[in-house]
């Protein structure tokens, strides 16, 4: 084992000692058999009123597996559109297996693609906390004995997961839908999105592009945070081997799925593999994560969303943790926006079987950990496939990457390190994702110009006013102001500065997640600006340094004189109302700090 993983999978361990246990006593008090055991006559008699005439048979004689699926099946979102025939499948193959499935309840699922830029994206990050709260209320009626979760986009597989975790007792397979076939690529796709934010090319030609970039049922295709979800669920074993990249609408991904079902109530306690999601998910799980999402280059979203899972679990991780394994583990997959390959390119290449079998075989992720199909991580080396007579085997994958240009050995790694780094200095803690970001473009020292909007930097552009070197502050774009939306719409006006031969960064309280690109950013910059963070006193004209090759976020002026300035007020009452914001503003007054996962509820205490 890498001694830098061990010492900080000890490290975390140590950190968390007191709440872990907490968190594992409390699965300890579970019901010992099945917690249909505890509900009354009449309360069973609901929990089954609406079943077949067989399944509720099976459901009241209490001694084999009734199976609850969780869905964000909707038909607007593209990666779930594929969901909606899976409780019918899943049903029939627990049949199968001599048990029974019900759904267990609907979550939201939110398309931060069709949001972004609009009011509606300032629900987003808070949307994942309403999952996982859905989850529990799914989960609530105490007549399940295992949990089938059926999810794939950005917030909402970390919401299912907490949520999921909040039932710990029981175990919890999740089962994706796999990617849309591949469309115009993401780099003609960015390239149309610059022209247009230079003025170049019309809306319709815009609408266009983008239609054939997505263009079908299935996950979008570049390596944005759904797909470094999928990434995850392989890593923390809680897919069965295979599962993230296959596609929709195939054999194989129907046979995955009934066999996700049939999986779920072997490891109930009606079984004999009893494997309590809770249990199950370790510090080495929440290490091997972290280790999962910097060798593939995935969103920074997770800097967010991976802390929020681990204090699900009584776990607590840093930034630090992530900076520190990240100057150990090497970037191994080049995906857009790292990239020119899209993930149906990186599946063909070796996909997750590839990076799994070579960061185990550097010592740089835990075998000995718990999964959904038995222990040892190794299984996941392994990939699906059907036999001529339709049966579902798992083989050994290809020893090799099929394209090096997407997928390298460990031993000849695209970057020694997985291109996540710590930012700190008298401006706050931030993070930086500089796999996308060439070597020169890595350290930008100029002065600022400070916005609260990113409609104010995109006029700002548009009159020209951006054309030099510049360091773009977009503040009060935190959780508690206003929920930290994504600011993707500043990625081609910035990028098309940079291209100028401008030196250009961004350093804001808000968020870029898995699209952040060639222009280096420090994102979810803490304490953010409504907090009274250091974000809040900066003005034009102050000379910023951002140094991703040093770890730090600098203002060039002294303390006495920068910790005396009067903090600026945001103007956020246009974010209080409207498109639903109204309903969370509990949420923005009760929200955690980004290095905290930005949570509404303390689930570490």
């Amino acid at each position: 084992m890498n001694p830098k993983l061990v010492e900080i999978t000890e490290r975390v361990r140590a950190r968390s000692a007191t709440t872990r246990a907490r968190y594992l006593s409390r699965l300890a008090a579970a019901p010992a058999v099945t917690s249909r055991s505890e509900l009354s006559c009449t309360n069973l008699a609901h929990g089954f009123a609406a079943s077949p005439v067989q399944d509720k048979l099976v459901i009241r004689e209490l001694r084999r597996p009734n199976l609850a699926i969780v869905t964000a099946y909707n038909d607007m979102l593209s990666a779930h559109q594929p969901l909606r025939d899976y409780p019918e499948w899943i049903k029939d193959a627990a049949r199968e297996a001599g048990a029974t499935a019900q759904v267990a309840g609907g979550v939201p699922a939110m398309c931060d693609g069709v949001t972004q830029g609009q009011p509606g994206m300032e629900l987003s990050l808070f949307s994942r906390d309403v999952i996982a709260m859905a989850t529990a209320v799914s989960l609530s009626h105490n007549m399940f004995d295992a949990g089938l979760y059926l999810g794939v986009c950005d917030k909402i597989v970390p919401g299912l997961l907490i949520g999921a975790l909040s039932f710990g007792h029981l175990p919890a397979v999740f089962v994706p839908a796999g990617p849309m076939p591949s469309g115009l690529s993401n780099s003609e796709k960015a390239k149309v999105r610059q022209l247009h934010a230079a003025g170049q090319l019309g809306a319709d030609a815009l609408l266009d592009a983008e239609s054939k970039a997505y263009h079908s049922a299935g996950t979008c295709t570049f390596y944005g945070t759904a797909n470094s979800n999928q990434m995850l669920m392989e890593v923390m074993g809680l897919h069965l081997p295979g599962s993230a990249f296959v596609p929709p609408g195939t054999a194989l991904r129907r046979a995955m799925t009934c066999a996700a079902a049939k999986r779920a109530a072997e490891i109930t306690r009606q079984g004999d593999s009893y494997t309590p999601v809770g249990e199950m998910i370790d510090e080495r799980s929440i290490v091997n994560a972290i280790v999962g999402l910097l060798a593939t280059g995935g969103s920074t979203n997770h800097t967010l969303h991976l802390v929020a899972i681990a204090r699900a679990a009584g776990i607590e991780i840093n930034w630090s943790d992530f900076d520190e394994l990240s100057a150990v583990v090497p970037l191994i997959a080049r995906v857009y926006p790292n990239g020119g390959a899209d993930v149906n390119q990186f599946h063909a290449a070796g996909g997750m079987a590839f990076v799994i079998r070579e960061l185990l075989a550097a010592g740089l992720m835990h075998e000995e950990v718990k999964t959904v199909v038995g222990v040892g991580l190794s299984r996941y080396a392994k990939v699906p496939q059907l036999t001529a007579a339709g049966e579902l085997v798992w083989v050994d994958s290809k020893p090799e990457s099929s394209d090096l240009d997407v997928l390298a050995p460990v031993a000849k790694p695209f970057s020694a390190d997985g291109g996540l780094r710590l930012l700190q200095g008298n401006i706050g803690r931030a993070v930086i994702k500089v796999s996308a970001v060439k070597a020169e473009h890595r350290v930008v020292e100029a002065p600022a110009r400070v916005f609260s909007s990113q409609n104010e930097v995109m006029a700002a552009a548009s009159r020209g006013e951006l054309d030099r070197d510049v360091v773009v502050v977009v503040r009060f774009q935190g959780p508690q102001a206003n929920g930290m939306p994504e600011l993707h719409k500043l990625t081609p006006t910035l990028a098309n500065i940079q291209d100028k031969g401008f030196k250009v960064a961004l350093v804001t309280d808000g968020r870029m997640s898995g699209a952040s690109g060639k222009v280096p950013a420090a994102i979810h910059v803490t304490p953010e600006a409504v907090a009274g963070g250091a974000i809040g006193r900066l003005q034009d004209g102050d000379r910023i340094r951002l140094d991703a090759n040093s770890g730090t976020l600098t203002v060039d002026l002294p303390d006495s004189e920068f910790s005396v300035r009067s903090a600026a007020v945001g103007q956020l009452a246009a974010n209080q109302y409207g498109m639903g914001r109204e309903l969370f503003g509990v949420f923005r007054n009760s929200v955690g700090g980004a290095e905290q996962g930005a949570g509404v509820f303390d689930t570490i205490h």
